[in-house]
């Protein structure tokens, strides 16, 4: 089982030490070990199946865990908000009819417990993560009528209402554009810069040196744990991608008809059917 430790007073850590996941008697993740403290903005990146989705269920206490432990170290219990989990966008009722603000407040229900009224502490925090993230005017809004970026936005400020110490996104990038996802880096920055540990899974390579402190590669292990630059061998990429992961540290080509602009690893995101890590 877990062992997810709140007690300590002071900055936030995580700490995951041989952690080991069954999922109907499939191995999804061996022995995955690493370290992050405060201030630490961690891009996870790996193919489709690789078990980033499920480190953060094991991380948030979700599933339970069948070897090794995932501790968080946070300012405040965790059955009090620390760690926020956001997941992946297919994982969301979008059906139900519910505004931003409604969103963002549920981060007060996560940090305080359900049998509680909203006072007006609640709702000055509510406005605050929301002037955050510059979604104050749309606050009305209801969630579908937002675009990929203002939704992720959206659930930053959740957790920025919860007043988490850990951020966990899932594919936060998915389905967002260029502009949107720098919008979101930028407030992730933010948040870094003021001693939070945010995890952000993503399949997008482009410019990871530049909006990640460290990148965890995983496939199912950790192949690799450390700044960009130096994370991404190409034995490391090989290990993730396969030969398409060659190809791409090399600057080469595979195909004789690529289309400009896009990345062997990417054409081997969209050649493989979507299943959750």
């Amino acid at each position: 089982m877990a062992t997810q430790n709140g007690s300590g007073v002071g900055p936030p850590s995580i700490v995951v030490n041989d952690l080991t996941i069954e999922r109907s008697g499939t191995r999804i993740l061996t022995d995955v070990s690493f370290e992050f403290g405060p201030g630490t903005l961690v891009g996870v990146v790996g193919p489709n199946g690789a078990g980033k989705s499920t480190l953060f269920e094991a991380i948030s206490g979700r599933i339970p865990i069948h070897h090794g432990s995932a501790a968080i170290y946070a300012d405040r219990p965790l059955n009090q908000g620390s760690v926020a989990y956001v997941p992946q966008r297919d994982s969301i009722n979008w059906r139900i009819p519910v505004t931003v603000e409604d969103v963002v407040m549920m981060g007060r229900t996560n940090s305080k417990g359900w049998l509680r009224r909203y006072g007006r502490e609640d709702r000055e925090l509510c406005r605050q993560s929301l002037d955050r993230v510059n979604l104050w005017d749309r606050r009305s809004a209801l969630m579908t009528e937002l675009s990929g970026g203002q939704r992720q936005r959206a659930f930053i400020a959740r957790a920025l209402c919860q007043e988490a110490s850990v951020l966990l996104l899932d594919e936060s990038f998915s389905g967002v554009d260029v502009g949107a996802q720098e919008d979101i880096v930028q407030v992730l920055r933010g948040l870094r810069d003021e001693g939070k540990i945010i995890l952000l899974a993503t399949h997008d390579l482009t410019n990871l040196a530049e909006r990640f402190d460290i990148c965890l590669c995983i496939n199912k292990h950790v192949c690799a744990c450390g700044p960009p630059e130096e994370a991404f061998t190409p034995q490391v990429l090989e290990e993730l991608y396969g030969s398409h992961g060659v190809v791409f540290a090399t600057g080469g080509s595979s195909h004789s008809h690529e289309e400009p602009g896009r990345t062997p690893v990417q054409e081997q995101h969209e050649d493989t059917h979507p299943v959750h890590d």
